[in-house]
């Protein structure tokens, strides 16, 4: 059953977190009952028919696509050119996105069909809506897109499941499309010419991809300044390198914020004057908000450039609705999310490479300040064959590693391709999975560094402040010390769903 709460689709653009919201099931969408805005749509459409009936050569309608352009096909056959067109994409490989990442993708191509530039049909808008709200999602491959065409293959699956083809995610399940469909009682659409393009030749994919990693990345961050005020408790740093002076002086929002985080955390007053153990500690705590705080001053351009992309019309052609003419371009052209993931990602993996470090800090006798080696808490002789977190930092490492490797810019990698007409491409889609990984990763670095927190601070409970208490407490709710050596992995994996299901006490995570 979908929430009370609903998002309109109609004039007003769309942000990410409304996006966020849909695709996790925290509101419905529906369609805006405003005159104007439904006049738009159906002016959109009577200039594409007056078109057609004319027999003009319209791209992707009366003519074949892509390289074959110039392949008339006549008026007659032209909504059978848009069942084809969704047949023939459907080569989509790899493993498929899940039901949230179907969801956004589905919101985003709704914040851009509604604009009424792409001539479809209030019924096919209201479609997508009955989809959502439902939860009933395409099931859509995550390779076969370049990012330019806009994402064709993947978003076939998309205009498939309109008309009763392919599979969908339903209670919890694969279903086939057709008989969920009717279940439901919605009739597979008979799709008019250009519905079909409509829906396929968008960069939705991508951004419905990245509007999920910008909301990941944002509580990723505050995430990190948390962990590192517990690292600075435990370790007994120096509180004094968050005062709120050092990040006065050079003023980068993002990067304060962060210190301000930090200092409240661990409960820091300059006034008081104090300082423990050395008089500047290592990098990995020192300068932690100058890391994170990279990743919280991009923000602000990220989410503008991901929602401008959002409630733009990104498909060719385009119709003005005013006048009628047909616009041919290439809006579909998806580098600026190709840079909004490939920055993103970036930064994302600085995180993983910064708590990795503080990992080994935390570890290490010679830069712990006093704790034992791995954290071992074992006593008595039987010590020596005890190394709790040794093989944790181990796992940090590759974890990191790997997110490292993956920040290689998708966008270098552009492709000719479709016999030279797709012949410069974003990759954009690429990076937005990438991004995903990424995050994937260091959501995950997070989590097994929050556990090795957790036991230095049973090690070394007498400098835990704030934000290290409270953390800790919600972690031992469900995940004991470990005393003995044993197995993590599942820790592990409770403390990452614990984060993701936003159920840890991690701090608010506006900047401002």
């Amino acid at each position: 059953m979908s929430p009370d709460t609903a998002v309109t689709i109609g004039l007003s653009p769309l942000t990410i977190e409304q996006v966020v919201r849909v695709a996790r099931g925290g509101a419905r969408a529906a369609l805006s009952d405003d005159a104007s805005w439904r006049q738009k749509l159906g002016a959109g459409i009577a200039h594409l028919e007056q078109r057609i009936g004319r027999e003009e050569m319209l791209y992707g309608i009366t003519t074949g696509v892509g390289d074959s352009c110039e392949t008339p096909v006549p008026a007659a056959l032209a909504a059978r050119m848009q069942l084809n067109l969704l047949r023939f994409h459907g080569c989509g490989t790899g493993a498929c996105f899940g039901p949230e990442e179907s969801a956004a993708i589905l919101v985003a191509r709704l914040a851009s069909l509604r604009l009424g530039w792409s001539g479809v049909r209030e019924l096919l808008l209201q479609r997508l809506c009955d989809l959502l709200n439902h939860r009933v999602l395409p099931r859509i491959p995550s390779e076969g897109s370049v990012g330019a065409s806009g994402d064709l293959t993947p978003l076939s699956y998309v205009a498939a499941v309109l008309v009763g083809e392919r599979e969908v995610w339903f209670e919890g399940g694969v279903r086939p499309a057709g008989a969920v469909l009717e279940q439901l009682g919605l009739a597979p659409l008979d799709l008019q010419p250009k519905e079909a393009l409509a829906v396929m030749n968008g960069t939705s994919v991508m951004t419905g991809l990245a509007c999920l990693a910008f909301d990941r990345a944002r509580k990723l961050a505050r995430f990190c300044a948390s962990l590192t005020a517990m690292a600075s408790d435990v370790t007994g740093g120096n509180p004094n390198h968050f005062d709120d002076r050092i990040f006065a002086a050079k003023p980068h929002p993002g990067q304060r914020a962060v210190a301000r985080w930090i200092a409240s955390d661990i409960e820091f007053d300059s006034r008081r004057g104090e300082r423990v153990g050395r008089i500047q500690d290592r990098y990995s705590i020192r300068c932690a908000p100058h890391v994170i705080g990279v990743l919280v001053d991009a923000l602000p351009f990220l989410k503008t450039t991901i929602e401008v992309e959002l409630n733009g019309a990104n498909d060719n052609p385009l119709i003005d609705p005013e006048t009628g003419d047909v616009l041919f371009g290439g809006n579909f052209y998806g580098g600026h999310i190709a840079l909004a993931m490939d920055t993103l990602k970036t930064q994302v993996a600085s995180l993983a490479a910064l708590l990795d470090r503080q990992m080994v800090l935390v570890c290490t006798p010679s830069t712990n300040n006093g704790l034992p080696a791995n954290l071992v808490a074992v006593q008595g002789p039987e010590r020596v064959t005890h190394h709790a977190f040794k093989a944790a930092q181990i796992l940090t490492s590759a974890l990191a590693a790997e997110a490292l490797k993956l920040t290689m810019p998708a966008t270098a990698f552009s492709r000719s391709t479709e016999a030279h007409n797709q012949d410069k491409v974003s990759m954009g889609t690429i990076a937005a999975r990438d991004c995903h990984r990424i995050l994937d990763l260091a959501e995950t670095v997070a989590a097994t560094t929050l556990l090795a927190l957790c036991q230095a601070a049973d090690i070394r409970p007498e400098r835990c402040h704030r934000r290290t208490r409270a953390l800790h407490q919600a972690v031992r709710r469900d995940v004991p010390a470990v005393l003995e050596d044993r197995r993590m992995d599942g820790d592990i994996a409770s403390v990452l769903e614990r984060f993701r299901a936003a159920q840890l006490p991690v701090g608010e995570d506006n900047p401002s």
